[in-house]
């Protein structure tokens, strides 16, 4: 099967790309190289035989020329960690970058698109379990554009067969975002900024991916949305107990309150945004910290079949080992 990764250049893209051909797929991958962990993931896509094209979802005309043949369409490029650029770029990419691939999609004939949304578009922390029908209430520039972008695609479903997933906080070989998390803790410098309570239900990559695909080839998936989390709810306080457990080091129980923090990173974000400088701090980094969710798996599972392998002290073994032998701990 021919198919085309959006933003496969990036953590999760580039493991679906890599994927995809063990499985003997023809792969093509639409990204962007912007930092050295792009560049790493590009040269080991096409090592692997994938045909890497530099460029952006919106630039219609590279676009097009991309999908040219493509029967499957993943599509994971977005806006998301920038806090130094407009609010306005977050519209092009998650949503106009969204329409261009759609509309190119159709006119292709691409029988099965898989739009890659986030667990952000829910906002911030609610009462009880999480599922496909919980209202949405994103609360900030990429939360709202990423529903957006789900809206736009699933308004497709007359012309495509559409499937969104929601992809929760994804952890794994290759991920570069909790690398800081990982140093901190090996160090014995990291401290809890706040009280550690708020939930997670982090996915692994190698188990986000197969559910990726499973949503690209089942056929009782389109016009549905899928939630794909790991099975374990774990506190903050958890997560970083278990992560020190991987690399045999004794946490020092340091805490910090939140307010000062989420002040300074306010401040910072003010500042700085206006000028295009990458806060240090800002506020959806300390999300980590705050915001607390927990899903309900049902629909992945019965509809899907979709069951995650890897539970978290595995996974985190499995990540801290990938850090260590690459030279990042």
């Amino acid at each position: 099967m021919k198919v085309l990764i959006t933003g496969g250049t990036g953590f999760i893209g580039a493991r679906l790309a890599l994927k995809c051909l063990e499985q003997g797929d023809t792969v093509k991958v639409l990204g962007q190289v912007n930092n050295t962990a792009e560049d790493e993931n590009r040269a080991l896509i096409e090592a692997h035989g994938g045909e890497v094209i530099i460029g952006s979802v919106t630039d219609q005309e590279a676009v097009r020329k991309t999908i040219n043949g493509v029967a499957v369409v993943y599509h994971l490029a977005a806006a998301q960690h920038e806090a130094n650029v407009p609010d306005q770029h977050f519209w092009d990419v998650n949503v106009q970058g969204t329409k261009n691939l759609l509309e190119a999609s159709v006119e292709a004939g691409v029988k099965r698109f898989v739009h890659g949304s986030t667990i952000g578009v829910y906002g911030s922390a609610l009462e009880g379990e999480i599922d496909e029908n919980t209202p949405l209430s994103p609360d900030n520039i990429y939360g709202v554009t990423k529903s957006e972008g789900e809206k736009l695609a699933l308004s497709y479903g007359d012309k495509l067969p559409v499937t969104v997933v929601r992809i929760s906080e994804t952890y794994g070989p290759g991920d570069r975002r909790l690398l800081k998390l990982f140093k901190t803790i090996d160090k014995k410098v990291f401290f809890m900024i706040g009280k550690g309570e708020n939930k997670h239900q982090l996915i692994y990559v190698d188990d986000l991916v197969e559910g990726i695909r499973l949503a690209g080839s089942s056929e009782q998936t389109a016009g549905q949305i899928f939630v794909l989390a790991g099975e374990e709810v774990l506190t903050t306080n958890q997560m970083v107990e278990s992560i020190a457990k991987a690399l045999g080091v004794r946490q020092r129980r340091l805490r910090a309150p939140l307010w000062p923090f989420l002040a300074a990173a306010m401040v910072l974000e003010k500042s700085l945004r206006p000028l295009g400088i990458q806060p240090p701090l800002h506020r959806r980094r300390m999300d980590f910290f705050i915001k607390s969710f927990f899903f309900s798996r049902d629909r992945a599972r019965n509809i899907l079949r979709f069951k995650p392998k890897t539970n978290f002290q595995d996974g985190v073994q499995e990540t801290a080992k990938w850090y260590s032998e690459h030279g990042y701990l």
